[in-house]
C-alpha cells in the first residue's frame, strides 16, 4: 500500500495545478497548491515533496531549489514542464531535483516517482543539508583561500602550493590558516572533507 504523501504543487498555471492536484487526490495523497515559490516558503512545510514548474515564463526549478535552501527547507523536489528541454532537465537535476516529469502527468510515471522518492526522502534531506552547509562555508573563502584549498585537495604541500601560485610559503601558511578557520577545520583532512561534501565537481547548488 502506498504511503500517503503531502504533495506541494508550485505552478503559475491554474489549470496545471488543478490537474496535478486532481491526480494526487485520486492516488490518495493530500495536495497543497501554490502559484509561486514564495507562497510555499511562507507556509514552511515540514513534510511531503514538492512539484515545481520549470518552464519559461513560469519560473525555474533551479530558482525554487535555491529559495528553499535559503529558507532552510529540505523537502525533495520534482521538476515539471509541458516541454522538458534537455538543457533545463540537466540544470534542474544538477541543482538537486530528484526527477523531472512531463505535464500533463502520466499516472504510472507519477506513481512510480512518488513511491521511489518516499523511500529516499529522509536520506535526501540529510544529504542536501550537508551539501548546502559545506558550500556555504566554502563560499566564505577568498579567491586565494579557495585556490589553496583546491591545491591542498590535490595533496600538495605548502611549498608546492607556493610554487603553483607564485607566492611565498609563508603567505600560503597565512591563507591556509584563514581558510581552515573559516571552514571550521582543525587539520587538512577536515578541510578536504568539507570540499568533498560540497560536491563541487558536480552540479551547482546556489547558496546565496
Amino acid at each position: 500500500m502506498e504511503t500517503r504523501q503531502t504533495l506541494h504543487i508550485v505552478d503559475g498555471s491554474v489549470r496545471a495545478r488543478a490537474q496535478q492536484a486532481h491526480l494526487g487526490f485520486e492516488m490518495g495523497h493530500h495536495c497543497e497548491v501554490y502559484s509561486d515559490p514564495l507562497e510555499l516558503i511562507a507556509t514552511k512545510p515540514k513534510q511531503g515533496m514538492i512539484l515545481a514548474r520549470d518552464d519559461e515564463g513560469q519560473g525555474s526549478a533551479a530558482k525554487v531549489l535555491r529559495q528553499l535552501s535559503l529558507a532552510g527547507i529540505w523537502l525533495p523536489v520534482v521538476a515539471t514542464s509541458m516541454d522538458p528541454l534537455p538543457g533545463r532537465v540537466v540544470s534542474a537535476i544538477k541543482c538537486g531535483a530528484l526527477d523531472y516529469l512531463r505535464l500533463p502527468l502520466d499516472l504510472g510515471r507519477f506513481r512510480e516517482t512518488i513511491a521511489r522518492i518516499s523511500e529516499e526522502a529522509e536520506a535526501y534531506g540529510a544529504a542536501r543539508r550537508k551539501i548546502i552547509e559545506a558550500r556555504s562555508r566554502i563560499a566564505s573563502l577568498s579567491p586565494r583561500e579557495r585556490e589553496v584549498l583546491e591545491w591542498l585537495s590535490e595533496g600538495r604541500s605548502n611549498k608546492m602550493i607556493a610554487r603553483e601560485l607564485a607566492i611565498s610559503p609563508r603567505t600560503v601558511e597565512i591563507h591556509r590558516a584563514n581558510m581552515m578557520n573559516k571552514l571550521g577545520a582543525h587539520h587538512a583532512a577536515e578541510a578536504v572533507r568539507v570540499r568533498i561534501e560540497a560536491h563541487l565537481d558536480g552540479g551547482q547548488i546556489a547558496v546565496a
